[in-house]
């Protein structure tokens, strides 16, 4: 199963011999495609760039999703059995408030991380780090879910245009992503954490007092484009001129400066 996106939900159902067929969009019991609901635009990082856990979340014998969204948030859908879901949502709540992770883009994985027999809720972040919600329902008991609390600090921030090689990297970047397994076989389980970063370097030829130059001058055009973008203020050919600028600056990155957006899966063990 995969996270989308446009907030949509797929699978691959496994055949065998290792293979799967095509990827089909999980439906609700009315027929519809899984999504979760918005009442406007401005409501969009609810149901984009969603992130679903499979599990047995109430007991009922039936898989349920518990999805994460770009807003942070996280939301239940209940399994009724034969690949279908409710249609609508629930979401998971702390008290009389939803819960959701520090930051942006919520990444559940559930598992029991303390050890007492329920199921914990543990997230990733777009600042970066482990962040986790202690369940205290008890085994076999639906979740009840306390606030999040820090596992993995996030680790050190690059500034725009700061130029970052991987002997620079000593911990993971942002845009986490979490799994949770006994990697070493100890019986205790360890955390790996994925994660995005630039890399930043020279551009060929360029020393790098010529590239603290021109990357000041660049800043300062970048500056007066998002001012230009503030002031157009609905104003759509000022916005697009605006736009096309933003275009020819990050165009012009590329003669003083490399970028190698790439990611790493980082380890940590369980003492």
């Amino acid at each position: 199963m995969g996270q989308s996106m446009a907030g949509l939900f797929q699978v691959l159902w496994g055949q065998p011999g290792g293979k799967f067929k095509q990827s089909a969009v999980l439906n609700g019991t009315d027929g519809e495609p899984l999504i979760i609901p918005i009442k406007n635009k401005s409501e969009q990082i609810q149901n984009i760039c969603t992130r679903p856990w499979a599990v047995d979340w109430n007991g009922d014998g039936n898989l349920d999703l518990v999805v994460g969204n770009f807003a942070g948030s996280f939301y239940i859908f209940t399994g009724k059995g034969k690949d279908k879901f409710e249609p609508k949502p629930e979401p998971l709540m702390v008290g009389n408030k939803p819960l959701a992770i520090e930051g942006h883009h919520s990444d559940p994985f559930m598992v029991d991380w303390d050890g007492d027999g329920d199921l914990d809720l543990l997230s990733g972040s777009d600042m970066g780090g482990v962040q986790w919600a202690q369940n205290t329902a008890g085994k076999g008991k639906t979740p009840v879910l306390k606030e999040f609390e820090t596992l993995i600090k996030p680790g050190a921030k690059f500034e725009n245009g700061q130029l970052v090689s991987e002997a620079d990297l000593t911990e993971p970047a942002g845009s986490t992503r979490v799994w949770v397994d006994d990697v070493n076989g100890d019986g205790k389980l360890d955390i790996l954490v994925g994660d995005s970063v630039t890399l930043v370097s020279l551009a060929k030829g360029v020393s790098k007092e010529e590239y603290d130059k021109k990357l000041e001058k660049w800043q300062k055009a970048y500056t007066d484009a998002s001012k230009a973008m503030g002031e157009a203020n609905g104003d759509d050919k000022k916005e697009q001129a605006a736009r096309k600028r933003f275009t020819e600056l990050y165009q012009q990155r590329t003669e003083f400066m490399k970028e190698d957006r790439t990611g790493y899966v980082w380890l940590y063990r369980q003492k």
